[in-house]
């Protein structure tokens, strides 16, 4: 199904251009798309990551240096499969025109809302998980009846090329394409006119995009990141937070937009938390340089990053727990890290970390805890650790987050009936299921009047009948 145009050369920026034309002349032009093809082209993309589940994991391992098959399947084909049926089996209802209430004044008459293609949307994906974080948004995108171009990141060259492949044999161009380069096509990407700019990536890049896009007054959706906190209370069993925690964290390296990015623990037991995380990093990833579960750091240069991060708390005096450092880094590693008592200074307490580094942080009291919170920018993930409701509540009630997963890590992304995205510098706007159904769509307002039109018969010219129906109006208020 595929054609010429499906395979851009990678700096060819006249050729992505004039296939985003095409894509937006198919969407004016052409009929819109019904449930049939709307299922059609989630089937093909099911079809797409089933049969090329093997090349996708070897690609994106290949790219990391190493990371566990098992996480890609876990992490990445599953999430994306599992949204493919949900918006299957949802659409029927999530198509169907819904009817708005019509106030008396305009009676008789019926008004209900149509849920319309918006167009083109364009995907801006990242390196972290590269095909969920393409694919995720590109099922909304063909649930709500659009076409889309993908650009995935430069620093997963060889998924970026085995999606760029898959898709071809599945999609015509017209209908969706993967486009391939570095900066300087992402940055002809994001100045496209898009219907639609989703992008996925850090804070400082999203801004440049936003900009970009609002060239063409192109409405986006961010999905950033930031420092998402975990508050452990005082009542919750200290082993088993650590064990949710350490889950979260240190999954693919800490390379998780969502991942837990510091810790407020009550000041006594700060410790006893970094030990005890300590303790089920270990058990989980008994060893870390010939680890084939443990994953690589994306690049030398985010690798550095964090190592100089470690260095600098160390030097200034913070507590820092490791193991197999020298062989970790020798492997390309970066190797499980808490750190307790970080300076305020270093960019472990000021930044957001993206690797498998984890402060701790003390606290006295939980209103300390959510004040640290909220001094910092709103970010993309919350995590509460209690037994006690009201403590669930309290912290709900006074914090602001993307999401939030209450006595666990992570698992609010993937259930598919909930809305993914961020707050403030964390993101703007959500997507998943029926939220990423109703982003990509047009909600387009229509009223049909009824058999008579009362304001019609009012005037103008502007006659006693219409002053005394106007007033009787304001009176009714």
């Amino acid at each position: 199904m595929a054609d010429a145009d499906a395979r851009l050369p990678s700096a060819d920026l006249g050729a992505m251009r004039a296939l985003f034309d095409r894509q937006h002349r198919a969407s004016r032009t052409g009929a819109p798309a019904d449930l049939k093809l709307r299922r059609d082209r989630l089937d093909r993309m099911a079809a797409m990551v089933k049969q090329h589940a093997d090349r996708f994991a070897d690609a994106i391992s290949s790219d990391f240096g190493v990371r566990a098959r098992i996480e890609t399947e876990l992490m990445e084909l599953v999430p994306t499969l599992g949204a493919i049926r949900h918006a299957k089996k949802n659409l029927p209802k999530w198509m169907k025109p819904e009817k708005r209430h019509v106030s008396v004044n305009f009676q008789p008459g019926k008004a209900w809302v149509r849920y319309e293609p918006l167009g083109v949307i364009g995907i801006i994906s990242p390196w972290n998980y590269p095909l969920n974080l393409a694919l995720s948004p590109l099922v909304d995108a063909f649930a709500a009846g659009n076409r889309a171009m993908l650009k995935p990141s430069e620093l997963t060259p060889a998924f970026a090329e085995v999606l760029k492949e898959a898709m071809a044999e599945r999609f015509d161009a017209e209908e969706a394409a993967v486009i391939t380069g570095g900066v300087d096509v992402g940055q002809a990407f994001s100045s496209l006119p898009f219907d639609h700019l989703l992008f996925t990536g850090s804070t400082a890049v999203g801004r440049l995009v936003y900009q970009a896009a609002a060239k063409n007054l192109t409405p986006v959706t961010l999905e950033l990141g930031g420092k998402s906190p975990v508050i452990v209370c005082d009542d919750y069993p200290l082993a088993k937070a650590a064990r949710s925690i350490a889950f979260g964290k240190f999954l693919n390296a800490g390379q998780t937009c969502i991942a837990p990015d510091y810790v407020l623990v009550p000041e006594s037991k700060a410790e006893a938390m970094a030990q005890a995380l300590l303790n089920e990093v270990r058990e989980s990833y008994p060893q870390v340089a010939g680890n084939p579960d443990y994953s690589g750091v994306i690049s030398e240069r985010h690798r550095q990053r964090l190592l100089d991060a470690i260095g600098v708390a160390r030097e200034k005096g913070a507590m820092v727990l490791s193991y197999e450092e020298a062989e970790a880094v020798k492997a390309g590693k970066v190797p499980p890290t808490v750190v307790l008592n970080a300076p305020e200074e270093t960019i472990l307490a000021s930044e957001e970390i993206f690797g498998p580094v984890l402060p701790i942080v003390p606290y006295r009291e939980l209103d300390d805890a959510i004040a640290y919170v909220n001094e910092r920018d709103r970010p993309l993930a919350l995590y509460c650790f209690s037994n006690d409701d009201k403590r669930h509540r309290r912290v709900l009630d006074r914090t602001m987050s993307g999401g939030v997963t209450l006595n666990g890590t992570l698992l609010h992304i993937a259930q598919e009936s909930l809305p993914f995205g961020g707050v403030g510098p964390s993101g703007i706007g959500a997507y998943h299921g029926q939220e990423g159904f109703k982003r990509f769509s047009h909600a387009r307002a229509v009223h049909k009047v009824g058999f008579i039109n009362v304001f019609e018969r009012l005037g103008p010219p502007w006659g006693p009948l219409a002053r005394k129906v106007a007033q009787a109006m304001l009176r009714r208020g």
